[in-house]
């Protein structure tokens, strides 16, 4: 049986769960959507979170991001209960859904002004944010311009920025490469990259096998609302290898479906996206 990693006294958490669930009433009686999650993320890194649709994934992140409540278990983001302190938490949290909430009248730097202002900055400071934001982003150039003519690349990058306002703690991103050529894919990459090295954690939903073993320090694989395994992705990759006693290199599609059983297609981009 797997079992996950013990915390390290002294180590800083950046999220932290302890047997998370989340039931839900249906017409067929109580659905366990997430089952007893534990899972410990270090301040400063980069965390996958994988797992086939349907297996958890999405209902995690909401209850760890305040957007859904929990049935039962603890959770800690930015060493505040989430439960306790949801407000708190909203302030030293960043996220930026598959879907992002962008106004297409706006342009780039109007929209990052207007958040800046809502989380209570000066209109100097606010402008001043926006400008590094951009630069950040490289969208410097295109700050002017109206968000309508942005390409799909160009918007996710803005809603990485449009996240990063108020300089959050912990940056959750849900699938942020989904529905992206594979040049903007990379230009997404190296963003989040750049994001990290500042100091951000950064908390990763990905159906991108890939993606999740060229950015994340660890990943987790939820399936059925249960974690199955957790590790680096050489550490899992490594171990792989040696329980099956495999000549060639594991990649990490070959973990995952050791570990859920499911199945992979060739995606967009010359990636694998994982299928029920």
């Amino acid at each position: 049986m797997w079992v996950g990693r013990a915390k390290v006294p002294g180590m800083k958490l950046a999220v932290e769960a302890e047997g998370l669930v989340k039931q839900y009433q249906g017409r067929s009686g109580t659905v366990d959507a997430v089952r007893g999650v534990d899972l410990s993320v270090e301040a400063g890194e980069v965390f996958g979170f994988l797992g086939p649709n349907g297996a958890g994934k999405s209902t995690t992140i909401k209850m760890l991001t305040t957007l859904m409540s929990i049935t039962a278990g603890t959770a800690r983001v930015a060493d505040l209960d989430v439960t306790a302190e949801p407000q708190a938490v909203r302030r030293r949290i960043g996220v930026a859904l598959q879907e992002a909430g962008l106004d297409a009248r706006q342009t780039g730097r109007e929209l990052l002004i207007l958040q800046a202002r809502l989380f209570g900055a000066s209109k100097h400071d606010a402008r001043a944010r926006a400008t590094e934001l951009l630069e950040l982003v490289d969208l410097v150039e295109a700050g002017d311009r109206r968000i309508k003519g942005y390409s799909g690349g160009m918007k996710r990058r803005l809603d990485l920025a449009s996240a990063l306002v108020h300089e959050p703690d912990v940056l959750f991103l849900d699938e942020p490469t989904t529905g992206l050529d594979p040049a903007s894919r990379l230009t997404v990459w190296d963003e989040v990259r750049r994001i990290n090295e500042l100091g951000t954690t950064v908390f990763l939903t990905t159906q991108y096998l890939e993606e999740a073993d060229q950015l994340c320090d660890r990943i987790a694989i939820i399936d059925d609302g249960l974690i199955v395994r957790e590790g680096t992705p050489r550490r899992l990759k490594e171990d792989l290898r040696e329980r099956h006693g495999l000549d060639a290199e594991p990649t990490l599609d070959d973990v995952f479906l050791d570990a859920t059983g499911r199945t992979r297609e060739r995606a967009a981009g010359e990636v694998q996206e994982v299928t029920v």
